[in-house]
């Protein structure tokens, strides 16, 4: 029993440190790694496809303010009663510092954010999608360390060897703080460290997204689809081990709900869009707006009129190929070559030689004659 008690992981005995007036928390500092990663990352992933550098930092400017509000709306949405309820305090609404960020409004938000980002630079979604794609779910599995600082978004009680430690936590006041509190040192309960549960998840799906896109070239937004049910499925089964209070739909835990929709919405897409990938000329600014993600008939018409495109344009270079060859054959048969010459004067020497000594014999047999 004393060894499976040293086992338990222990959590971080506070998530916030004041430096001077100004509160560094661990939570805001995860999501902001997070973020920087997943541009840097997904900007060499878009140049790796074909795209112009500094893309995914300009549509980054629209998706990520768009994602931090998504996230919030979602998690106050989802969790009223915390800040509109009996008890509730709206102000505390606005408080994202505190944790409480819904990835399903984030990523919602966010996408729509990314499509303005998209439209004004007249660069495709979906491929972009799929650029950012392992990078988002990177950023998010990051961003779970947040949650472990805040001790929040664990599990129920176990007495496996990895249980996770809740200390007590208290503010200056000496009062219950487990936001930005201080532990006392004194365990309140041993918990599913479920946020490592997904942590880990979310990096065993993004390997997998690397791996499946080097091999079967994944394009028009399909494997941004596979991220979305990849984590989905995960999100699905942690939700089931956790315990805190969520808002039901019958019975059901909100995030089990909407977990479920996303997988089978994600799954569809991937089923009947555009296969393939795009090529890089398709990833560059276009100078008419690109068809909604969803229109499946207009992005097929799209790609075929681009191969199209870049069939005829590979025509025609075979053509001008073609004709600077037997442009070059014309130019040789024209010219003589050098042997050619040599043989000309050759039998021009010759003609020559035979003429003048037919003369010489016709000369003297006049002679003989003349003598005679």
């Amino acid at each position: 029993m004393t060894l499976r008690v040293l086992a338990y992981i222990p959590s971080p005995p506070q998530g916030v440190w004041h430096i001077g007036p100004f509160p560094l928390r661990a939570y805001a500092l995860c999501i902001i790694i997070g973020i920087v990663v997943a541009i840097w990352w997904g900007e060499r992933r878009w140049r790796d496809r074909g795209g112009q550098q500094g893309a995914i930092l300009d549509v980054a400017m629209f998706a990520v303010p768009f994602g931090l509000v998504g996230g919030r709306l979602y998690h106050v949405a989802t969790d009223w009663q915390k800040y509109f309820g009996p008890d509730g305090d709206p102000k505390a609404a606005l408080e994202i510092w505190n944790g409480g960020l819904g990835i399903w409004g984030a990523v919602a938000l966010g996408g729509i954010g990314a499509w303005i980002g998209c439209r004004v630079y007249r660069i495709p979604l979906p491929a972009l999608g799929d650029a950012i794609a392992p990078p988002i779910l990177l950023a998010q599995a990051i961003g779970r360390l947040g949650n472990y600082f805040n001790q929040e978004l664990y599990g129920r009680k176990t007495d496996l060897p990895w249980g996770l430690e809740i200390y007590f936590r208290y503010n200056d006041n000496l009062k219950p703080d487990a936001m930005n509190g201080v532990s006392n040192g004194v365990v309140d309960k041993v918990v599913h460290p479920t946020f490592l549960y997904e942590l880990i998840w979310n990096v065993l799906i993004v390997v997998l997204l690397v791996q499946l896109d080097k091999r079967y070239q994944i394009g028009h937004g399909r494997l941004f689809a596979l991220y979305v049910a990849g984590y989905s499925f995960g999100r699905f089964f942690v939700e089931l081990m956790r315990d805190d209070e969520a808002t039901k739909i019958a019975g059901i835990r909100i995030n089990s709900f909407t977990s479920a929709v996303v997988f089978l919405a994600a799954i569809a897409y991937f089923v009947f869009a555009t296969k393939g990938r795009e090529t890089a000329e398709q990833l560059q600014p276009a100078t008419e707006r690109r068809p909604w993600p969803w229109q499946f008939g207009k992005l097929r018409a799209v790609a075929a009129a681009s191969e199209a495109a870049l069939a005829s344009d590979k025509v025609e270079l075979e053509k001008d190929s073609a004709a600077d060859t037997d442009g070059a054959t014309a130019t040789d048969e024209l010219e003589p070559d050098e042997s050619t010459e040599t043989v000309e004067a050759t039998a021009e020497k010759t003609a020559t030689s035979t003429d003048t000594a037919t003369v010489k014999t016709v000369a003297t047999k006049a002679t003989d004659s003349d003598k005679s």
